[in-house]
This record gives structure tokens, C-alpha cells and sequence, in this order.
């Protein structure tokens, strides 16, 4: 594959291309485009975007797939197959965000398709799902994330094992490769609980049977009376059936639960895979930090701690709430994009007391030298002090 043709892949850069040679036929010094730049990058990175729901599609029980244009009709800003936005709402007077995969393919800049599945305990889902209706206003960041096919380095076989609403970022990628008419092979491995939590699934199958360089592979744990299909979990054995003998020169992408990822990541690893070749998808803080390595001992995630804000007040928490969530459930809040312990936005100085860091934090030796946490993950094990 040239390399004109890897460069093609990258959204926007065609455009940008005609945009340069039809600045150099004008022999123009540029003075007369003064601020362009500025405005360019902001719309093309836009901090803020005004999004109207034009339609809304059950795609199973749990899940609903909200189709989102631009409230002033112009064109959303373009975004890599896997990227997501951040979706600010307020509930209840609260104001939160959750971050959104978009489903669509990057192709498609009239509008974003963003699929929301119930989460149990849920806040923002909840919501999205129940309350908002076609002709609703949102609010939301642009496009951002690092979990996206890179042409240049990744190469032309993909593997997505993607585990429930992990499938969002696959339809995505594979949506753009199909369109694109890439000379891509994608392969999606997906499992799901139940026959009927299956996203997309009448599209996938018939993109499949159309597509010689799309493979499906479907598995479900707890299948009915009767089911014929593959049935069980994602072990090492099943990997290495579907996946075939030959594993070099494949790039691997998984997204699904915290406990899907982490057991196909050491499926990988033990099926001889670099893990340089992984690439997985964060998906918001653990649901049981106390089981992870360094957890203090005797603190419980029922317990309940004091957070104060300094200059600005104090409220109680539960030690099993990330700081994130109770700030903004007691009027508090952080610039937040991922809320997964990665785009470090979040960031908020601890003056005192002591918080977990999980694994998904990925905090960066100044942050620890110098008392920073994300508070997206952290979790309080005891009193602290904070600076907002």
C-alpha cells in the first residue's frame, strides 16, 4: 500500500490538500486570511458543540441509538473511527458528562449516531435513554480519543474483540474501511450475555455476508434452550480457533467491561501476542477498586469519608464513589473528557488525606511527585483535602 494511499485514509486530509494547492495557484502572502488559522482549528476542534437529536432507534431492550446533527445545519467536525465525544448534561441540577463513542462512520459529517446502553445503576444513561427525545438540545465536546485505527502503523489486519456496547468503535472502523473501499481485513469478535443484547446485529450479519474482507464471529454466555451458535466465554482456546494459526502482522483492538478487557488482554498476551499490537479501549472507572493490588486493608467502599474543597466547603461521600462523581453530585466540579483515567483533564490538586489509584489511572511521575490525582478515578479511603 503507498504511502498517498495510507495518507488518504486519514480523514480531512484530502481536503486539506486541495485547500493547500488552491492557496498556492494564488501567489498570495496569506495576510489576507489573517485568523483563518484560529478558526479553522476551531472548528475543526471545537471546544463546545450545539447538537439537536433528529432521531432516535431502539436497537435492543437496553439500548437506543440517538442520532445527533448540528443545532446551526453545518457540518460536524471530522473525527478518526473510534474517537468519542463527551456529552454534558444536567440532571436533576446536577451537571455531569459521560463520554459516547460515535457509532458512525467517519464519512458521515451531517450528524453523529451515538449508542447509549443502560448502564445498571446508571445516572446518565438513565436519562439519555428515558428522557430525551427527538428535537432535544445537547451540549457536548468535539470529537477526542486515542482508540482509532492509525493506517500508518497499525496495518491492514484488524481484529476487534468487542464485549456489549464495545461494538460502537467496531461499527465505526468498520463502517470507514467499507466505505473508504480500504484494502483492510476487520474482523469482529463479539460477545455479549444474551441473544437479544446484540447491537446492530441484522446490519453486522448482512455486512458480513456482503463483505469478503469483514468476518463476524458472534459468542453468547448464557444462550437460551436450544441456541446453535457459539456459546460460552472468550478463552485462549477460542481465540486461537477463530483467529487462526497466524497471528503476526495483526492489530488487535478491544473494548468492552473492565473485566472483558483484562481477560482478553491476557488471552492475547498468552497466545504469543506483542502487546505493543493491543490496543484497548478505557471505559470509565472500576466497579470494584477494592480488588485490585494496593487496596488499603479494612477499608470498606460503603465507608463513608469527608471531602473538603478548600475556600469552598466540605460534604460526605462513600468510599466506592470516584471524587469525580461526588463533586459534581454536591456542586462541584472538573474539566472531564474520558473520565476513564486517561486524558488527565480531570486533574485537581490533594492537600491531604489519601486516595486509590487504580490501574486505569494512568497519572504521570509529575503528577505524583507533586500531589496530583484524576479525579475521575480516584477514590477517597479517607478525609481529604482538595483545591478545585
Amino acid at each position: 500500500m503507498s504511502d498517498n494511499n495510507l495518507l488518504n485514509a486519514v480523514a480531512g486530509f484530502r481536503d486539506a490538500m486541495a485547500a493547500k494547492d488552491a492557496l498556492a495557484q494564488t501567489g498570495s502572502d496569506f495576510t489576507e486570511v489573517k485568523g483563518a488559522v484560529a478558526k479553522t482549528i476551531s472548528q475543526l476542534h471545537p471546544k463546545r458543540l450545539a447538537l439537536t437529536v433528529t432521531q432516535i432507534v431502539e436497537d435492543t431492550p437496553s439500548t437506543k441509538t440517538l442520532r445527533v446533527a448540528a443545532s446551526d445545519s453545518r457540518l460536524l467536525p471530522p473525527f478518526q473511527a473510534g474517537q468519542y465525544i463527551n456529552v454534558f448534561v444536567q440532571i436533576n441540577g446536577v451537571e455531569t458528562a459521560r463520554p459516547y463513542a460515535v457509532a458512525s462512520s467517519p464519512c458521515e459529517r451531517r450528524y453523529y449516531d451515538l449508542t447509549i446502553k443502560r448502564a445498571q445503576g446508571g445516572f446518565v444513561s438513565h436519562h439519555l435513554l428515558d428522557a430525551v427525545q427527538v428535537g432535544d438540545s445537547l451540549q457536548s465536546s468535539g470529537p477526542m480519543g486515542s482508540f482509532h485505527h492509525n493506517p500508518v502503523f497499525h496495518g491492514d489486519d484488524l481484529v476487534f474483540l468487542a464485549g456489549g456496547s464495545g461494538s460502537v468503535p467496531a461499527r465505526s472502523m468498520l463502517l470507514n474501511i467499507l466505505h473508504n473501499d480500504l484494502p483492510f481485513n476487520f474482523q469482529l469478535i463479539y460477545a455479549n450475555s444474551f441473544v437479544d443484547d446484540v447491537i446492530y446485529a441484522d446490519e453486522l450479519r448482512q455486512l458480513a455476508s456482503e463483505h469478503a474482507n469483514f468476518r463476524l464471529d458472534e459468542i453468547i454466555s448464557r444462550p437460551p434452550a436450544g441456541f446453535t451458535g457459539r456459546s460460552g466465554r472468550l478463552t485462549g482456546e477460542v481465540l486461537r480457533e477463530l483467529l487462526g494459526e497466524q497471528l503476526d502482522g495483526k492489530m488487535f483492538y478491544i473494548c468492552g467491561p473492565t473485566p472483558f478487557n483484562n481477560n482478553c488482554l491476557e488471552q492475547l498476551l498468552a497466545l504469543g501476542v506483542k502487546r505493543r499490537r493491543i490496543r484497548i479501549e478505557a471505559n470509565g472507572a472500576p466497579k470494584s477498586p477494592d480488588q485490585q493490588a494496593g487496596w488499603p486493608q479494612g477499608v470498606s467502599l460503603d465507608d463513608e469519608v469527608t471531602i473538603s474543597v478548600r475556600g469552598k466547603g466540605s460534604f460526605t461521600a462513600k468510599v466506592g464513589e470516584p471524587l469525580l462523581n461526588s463533586l459534581e453530585r454536591n456542586g462541584y466540579g472538573a474539566e472531564n473528557a474520558c473520565r476513564s483515567g486517561e486524558c488527565s483533564l480531570c486533574r485537581i490538586k490533594l492537600l491531604s488525606g489519601a486516595v486509590f489509584n487504580p490501574t486505569e489511572a494512568h497519572l504521570r511521575k509529575s503528577d505524583r511527585d507533586f500531589g496530583w490525582i484524576y479525579s475521575c478515578v480516584a477514590f477517597p479511603t479517607e478525609d481529604i483535602e482538595i483545591l478545585l
